[in-house]
């Protein structure tokens, strides 16, 4: 942390109880108390999310809609997204950001409903600056363009606030964690036209691994101004700074899952480095032209870099001749990464009542462009191995490595993304009629790889139907439609190509409840994606000119069922769970061809059955709060072809009011179990789960 860092966060902490005397007579409400008396529909549970584009109830999208509110994450302790796939049903841990949802791998995400991510390479999302976190479940295209068929990931970011609000956190835990954080927000005159948010975030922990420990810095700040009384903008400037051990793989396991090595093993030297920094510039106009009409303007900047030395696991070997591997080879790499994104969204909302019929519809469009650069040079020669059973670090100096002659790896990808929607809700008594389109173009290409470039265009629907036989309970059905582009390497002519994208469509079905009052608030989701169009090598074509022919030919079924549960035992006692089943695997392959990312028919990191449950109960008397979670995913495969165990781990924690503060002590993985959440292939091996971890919280709400 620079001293620039530093004196920020002393600045901010010091302004934050001066600015919350100013506001003593606000800051009255009790928000301070760690009890909530409301129900889970108002802890755990959002009635509102504009991720199908407009402010809607989830019971009025038809479409499985899952939304993990700033309740959840502050009361779980949750610092990045891996915190809270326990929470959402149909998504797993895949690598570093990169999730399984509903069978399908899957990376990127949105931002206050934008593309722009700044953490595409080898980190994870932060959630300081998120106010909640949302899961729209199937294909999205007709909605948001090009996308992955198994859903989207759109995190809202905090905004500043019409009232005043302050706290300040301390941290500090087992695995040398500690780390701190403020934030601030409400109006900056007397007039409320111009409001502000100032927060930052510093945290340092490290992990069960050797040479693995991770410090990130997030400073965020956004300013609100009411440019009339129907229209507001809202700009956000935010800063990311990760510093990492390096590039973290896996360990080495067995065709039955196990570990090669101590879970504290790492292939990584002491020297090894991944430094991470990102900047994301936001901007949102909004503007109410009457109670019928209203338009929103937004755009999001972002540029992301990465530089790392590291060393990469090569196969592993059995030097003592005892049929046990025992020794990773290693080769060293250094790579930078640089990329930059932009886009320009603007959306319309219009109510109109024709007779009977009352209509939400949203029209509108987005333009996203993307550069990615990419340096890098990698060299074996003179790379010491790494024992798997008493590992020696430092024997040889990075500066020692001769990079002059190592394999030099250059790229530049360019791509580009716009298109136009509309979609028209129909509301007629108790049935909702839900029918849209979009029309998107897209291009791709690398000049320095010389790949040529490639454009197309797809056209996305999606449809649904919701019944409602009670006011809070709705029946639907839909189908919608998603579409990825080819990868450009395999648009070439020469191997038959251009290809139209790959192209996937879901139908679901399923019901969504409040019943009770409230109190109980079940969902039930059935599902069956078919993605189609994906790109093999043709044994039916002849080679031309020595070149194998490639056809669209590959296709993947995705089905299953997802449950989830928010509920109110007593008024003091709610629960979450979920629990989700599914089964994906290729049903149309070329003969003898492998379809990217397969391990035979099925899928790696792809497990058949996951839950999750989060129960917290509170005792007003002694102002304290107990919690109670726990996760289940069952085996699955890894790219190797092992078959890794499942697991179920544990945690929970403590939350006691101490009149000026909450102190908050939370355990995760409670009986301390070794497992592996995801894996790679053979030799660069699975991800080790969380070990033991133990922290406390202090926080002062202000």
């Amino acid at each position: 942390m620079t001293r620039s860092h530093a004196l920020f966060i002393l600045m901010l902490s010091t302004a934050l109880p001066q600015m919350a005397l100013a506001q003593a007579p606000e800051a009255q409400s009790g928000d301070a108390d760690i009890l909530v008396t409301g129900r889970a529909e108002k802890l755990y549970r959002a009635t509102d999310t504009e991720i199908g584009r407009g402010s809607s109830d989830p019971l009025d999208i038809p479409q499985s809609v899952q939304v993990i509110t700033s309740e959840l994450i502050r009361d779980q302790g949750a610092r990045d997204i891996t915190d809270l796939y326990r929470n959402v049903a149909g998504i797993s841990a895949s690598q570093y950001a990169t999730v399984t949802y509903r069978g399908f791998r899957q990376d990127g995400n949105f931002y206050d409903g934008m593309r722009g991510d700044p953490f595409q390479g080898f980190a994870v999302p932060s959630l300081f600056s998120i106010e909640r976190v949302e899961f729209l479940k199937g294909p999205v295209g007709m909605l948001y363009g090009a996308s992955a068929p198994g859903g989207m990931i759109n995190y809202v970011t905090k905004k500043p606030q019409d009232e005043f609000a302050a706290s300040l956190r301390g941290i500090v835990g087992n695995y040398d964690r500690y780390g701190g954080s403020g934030e601030i927000t409400g109006p900056i005159d007397k007039d409320g036209v111009l409001t502000g948010r100032a927060g930052a975030f510093y945290e340092h922990v490290g992990t069960v691994q050797r040479n693995s420990d991770t410090s990130s810095l997030v400073l965020d700040g956004g300013l609100g101004v009411k440019i009339g009384p129907d229209t507001k903008m809202t700009v956000q400037l935010t800063r990311y700074e990760q510093d990492l051990a390096g590039r973290l793989r896996g360990i080495p396991i067995d065709e039955d899952g196990n570990f090669l090595a101590d879970r504290t093993w790492n292939h990584l030297e002491p020297s090894d480095y991944m430094k991470l920094n990102g900047t994301v510039a936001q901007m949102r106009l909004d503007h109410k032209a009457s109670d019928a009409l209203s338009f929103n303007l937004s755009s999001r900047w972002f540029r992301y870099k990465e530089d790392q030395d590291y060393h990469e696991p090569r196969p592993v070997s059995d030097t003592d001749g005892d049929g046990v591997p025992d020794t990773v080879t290693r080769e060293f790499r250094r790579q930078h990464r640089n990329i930059e994104g932009v886009t320009i969204a603007a959306n319309m909302i219009a109510h109109v009542q024709t007779g009977p019929l009352r209509h939400t519809i949203a029209a509108g469009g987005d333009w996203y462009w993307q550069q990615s650069l990419f340096d890098g040079v990698s060299t074996r020669a003179g790379v010491p191995p790494l024992s798997l059973t008493n590992p020696v670090y430092g024997l040889v100096p990075v500066g020692g490595y001769d990079l002059s002659n190592g394999s030099v790896e250059r790229s530049d990808t360019r791509s580009h993304r716009y298109g136009l929607y509309a979609q028209d809700q129909i509301d007629w008594g108790r049935f909702t009629l839900v029918g849209g389109v979009r029309q998107d173009w897209f291009d791709d290409a690398d000049p320095v790889t010389n790949t040529a470039k490639t454009s197309g265009k797809r056209t996305s629907w999606r449809t649904g139907g919701i019944y409602k036989p009670m006011q809070r309970v709705s029946l639907y059905a839909s189908y919608s439609q998603s579409f990825e582009p080819q990868d450009p390497s395999r648009q070439s002519a020469s191997v038959g190509g251009p290809f139209a994208p790959v192209a996937s469509r879901q139908v679901e079905i399923g019901a969504k409840g409040e019943l009770l009052g409230g109190k109980l608030q079940p969902t039930i989701a059935l599902y069956r994606i078919v993605r189609r169009g994906i790109v093999q090598v043709d044994p039916d074509l002849a080679p031309i000119n020595g070149v194998d022919q490639m056809s669209p030919i590959g296709e993947v079924t995705s089905k299953g069922i997802e449950l989830t549960l928010a509920a109110d035992i007593t008024r003091d006692w709610v629960l979450t769970a979920n629990y989700a089943y599914n089964d994906a695997r290729i049903t149309d392959s070329a003969p003898g061809a492998a379809i990217d990312n397969s391990v035979g028919g099925r899928f790696p990191n792809a497990p058949d059955h996951q839950a999750g449950f989060w129960t917290r109960y509170q005792i007003p008397a002694i102002d304290a709060a107990f919690a109670f979670g726990g996760q289940y995913v069952s085996g699955q495969l890894a790219r190797s072809g092992a078959h890794m165990k499942g697991f179920t781990v544990f945690d929970g924690s403590v939350t006691k009011g101490l009149g000026f503060a909450d102190l908050m002590i939370r355990i995760e993985n409670i009986f301390d179990k070794t497992y592996a959440t995801s894996a790679f292939d053979a030799r660069r091996g699975a991800f080790v789960g969380r070990a033991r971890t133990v922290f406390a919280e202090l926080r002062v709400n202000l």
